[in-house]
């Protein structure tokens, strides 16, 4: 196939976006852009054009910082998290290709998982101007894209500085990943009892793999007290009862590559057909609702109180979302979040607890 006059006659027939003209064709998006590798220029009205990067990709993000204002995506298959702002505090550790990273920028905050990076191009289409990062079958992990506040100089310096016209054609893997699966044996009360005894959130994963338990299955072991199911529409509610407040949430959307993290208030909450959205200036968000197969209202305790989060759940089990209520290391959640959350909660087990939380 020939995947450039594909994607030009999708185009032409209205297609959009890359991903849903890859599945169309059959390809992964990363297959669909390596494909304009080498694409002449088409003028500033169309003609996609890709070129490879070097794969240092931590050192990479780390020189972002000096293009100024620039917006993440990050999605997985059922919600997309797009945020504005500066490539700020980079730091990664690890041996070369399967370091961990974080961004804690104020506003471009990530958890960064560079062994899912395989193949990273800088790409041009008109006038937008990005970065895109694949995993070895082509799926995205992270995209970003210039904005007009970027230093647009700074920019293309550094993808001058970053392409690698000698990079060879990548070998797509095309197997499909293996799904994860629970332990044979689990033991449920001790793993209650291990909930129970959490002092930080970030325990939660060393509990999950002690146990050898996907998350799914320990939101459905949980105590009721600590989990909750709820409506698969909750976190619409929640979202337009955190908008009409003016409670400032945290949203972390993620893929195996990257967790993205938006903190702070939103404002315009809207839905368009099965597409639940915030649409602020500096944060968009689009979930499926027709998607989500289990939703969780979800409490841990900590050395700070009780901390509080919606959970939302594909038909495979995977994590789709996450809605907590926006708070600092060492000070307890917001009571106003805490209510938007039982508030979804029809269940006498979960009474809504105001002790330990912040007005």
């Amino acid at each position: 196939m020939d995947l450039r006059q594909a994607y030009l006659d999708a185009r032409a027939a209205g297609a959009k976006r890359h991903r849903d003209i890859a599945i169309a064709l059959g390809v992964t998006e990363g297959m669909l852009i390596d494909a304009h590798v080498g694409t002449p220029p088409a003028g500033p009205e169309g003609g996609l054009q890709a070129q490879r990067l070097r794969r240092d990709f931590p050192r990479l993000l780390s020189e972002l910082s000096r293009a100024g204002e620039l917006m993440a995506l990050t999605r997985n298959a059922h919600c997309v998290h797009e945020r504005t702002g500066v490539y700020e505090h980079l730091s990664a550790q690890g041996e070369p290709g399967r370091e961990m990273g974080m961004a804690l920028g104020d506003e471009i905050d990530l958890r960064l998982f560079y062994s899912a990076w395989a193949q990273g191009y800088a790409v041009r289409e008109g006038e937008q101007q990005s970065l895109q990062f694949f995993d070895a079958r082509g799926v995205a992990v992270h995209k970003i894209f210039t904005r007009p506040a970027t230093q647009l100089s700074a920019w293309q310096a550094l993808c001058m500085d970053w392409v690698d016209a000698d990079a060879p054609a990548p070998a797509w893997r095309g197997d499909m990943p293996a799904l994860p699966v629970d332990a044979p044996d689990i033991d449920a009360e001790a793993f209650r009892a291990g909930w129970a005894a959490l002092r930080d959130t970030h325990e939660f994963f060393g509990l999950l793999r002690r146990h050898g338990l996907r998350r799914i299955t320990a939101m459905r072991l949980a105590a009721p007290q600590f989990a909750q199911r709820i409506d698969t529409h909750a976190a619409r509610v929640l979202l337009e009862g955190a908008a009409a407040n003016g409670t400032p949430i945290m949203v972390f959307v993620g893929n195996p590559g990257v967790i993205q993290i938006h903190g702070g208030p939103i404002k315009r909450v809207a839905v368009t057909g099965a597409w639940l959205n915030v649409l602020d200036p500096r944060f968009n968000l689009h979930l499926r609702e027709d998607a989500i197969a289990e939703a969780w209202a979800v409490r841990k305790p900590t050395a700070d109180g009780l901390v509080s989060s919606l959970e939302l759940y594909a038909a495979d089990g995977e994590l789709v979302a996450q809605f907590f209520g926006q708070r600092k290391p060492g000070q307890p959640e917001r009571c106003a979040w805490r209510q938007l959350l039982d508030g979804l909660v029809d269940d006498p087990v979960w009474s809504e607890d105001t002790a330990g939380c912040a007005a």
